[in-house]
C-alpha cells in the first residue's frame, strides 16, 4: 500500500523577515513608575504588560518591550527614550 506525504509550506523564505524589536536597558535616573507609564504610552500595552517589562530590565539589565516593523519600534523607542531611557532597535532575529 502506497502512502502519499504531504508537507505543509508552513514558513515561507521571508517569514521573520522585517521583524524588529526596542529593547531598553536599566538606568538608576528613572523611577519604576515613569518606566511603566512610557512604555504605555510608547508600545500600546496595558498596565500589567508594562510592569513585567519594566522589572524584566530592572532585574536583568534589559528586556525587548515592543517588536513590529522597524518604522513602529524606530517611533516606540523615541518615546520611550525622551525620558531618557537607553533604547535600542534591533532585528528581532540575526538570520
Amino acid at each position: 500500500m502506497s502512502h502519499s506525504v504531504l508537507e505543509p509550506d508552513l514558513l515561507g523564505a521571508d517569514v521573520g523577515a522585517g521583524r524588529w524589536m526596542v529593547v531598553i536597558y536599566n538606568n538608576e535616573s528613572n523611577s519604576m513608575d515613569e518606566v511603566i507609564e512610557i512604555l504605555i504610552v510608547a508600545t500600546g500595552c496595558n498596565a500589567e504588560e508594562a510592569a513585567i517589562e519594566m522589572w524584566e530590565a530592572h532585574t536583568f539589565g534589559k528586556a525587548p518591550v515592543h517588536f513590529g516593523a522597524k518604522s513602529v519600534c524606530d517611533e516606540a523607542a523615541s518615546i520611550i527614550a525622551s525620558i531618557g531611557v537607553k533604547t535600542e532597535v534591533a532585528r528581532e532575529w540575526n538570520d
